[in-house]
């Protein structure tokens, strides 16, 4: 995500709250149907999952601090108020998926179905907080800042370190749960991809 396709058109506080609320909830029962199929996603929150995976601390814990380091980029790459918003998406985050867990409980989950819905969920989730001019912080910030500095395309950055963190996984996870992995990142990524373009949605801050 670069800067110049965040919105601009201003939204009213009540709104962007009630958007960050929405959001992060969608994003965290997402996160709760890939935490109970043993799947995993690009990104921080993929490096979140195969910490929890591998040490059994909680996916909320290790998502808000693998995000630490990155908020001092975020503020030299986006500026102080984008990074302040996704400071607070990525703690509302970390609390929902702590909390989602004691709030839904599955007794059966087809795998296939998690990936795909898990990911639609992170999906709609992201979007709805791109539209508010937050994000969920992480590797993008950091490809950003790369090419800005070193000509490195963001793009590329982004799709080595995302391919890294799904062979990382062959490490913790069965095989056929790293491909049901990949089909539920193809998934979060067209719900963004389709829905996510200039001029596509006028009443944004």
């Amino acid at each position: 995500m670069d800067p110049q396709d965040l919105p601009t058109d201003p939204h009213r506080p009540y709104e962007d709250v009630m958007a960050m609320l929405v959001g992060t909830l969608f994003v965290a029962l997402g996160v709760s149907f890939y935490t109970q199929a043993l799947l995993l996603t690009g990104s921080t929150a993929g490096m979140a999952f195969l910490l929890q995976y591998a040490t059994g601390w909680r996916f909320g814990v290790w998502f808000f601090l693998i995000n630490l380091p990155f908020y001092y980029l975020a503020v030299k790459r986006m500026g102080w108020s984008f990074t302040l918003r996704t400071f607070g998406a990525i703690a509302l985050v970390s609390l929902f998926s702590e909390l989602t867990g004691q709030w839904v409980a599955f007794d059966s989950l087809n795998p296939l179905y998690a990936s795909l819905m898990g990911g639609s969920l992170i999906g709609i989730g992201m979007l709805v907080l791109f539209r508010h001019r937050t994000s969920l912080g992480g590797i993008n910030i950091l490809a950003l800042y790369l090419q800005g500095r070193y000509g490195l395309r963001a793009g590329y950055v982004q799709l080595g370190i995302d391919g890294l963190i799904m062979l990382v996984a062959f490490l913790v996870l069965p095989p056929e749960r790293v491909g049901l992995s990949v089909l539920g990142a193809v998934a979060l990524n067209l719900i963004v991809a389709l829905n996510h373009k200039p001029g596509r949605y006028m009443g944004v801050s």
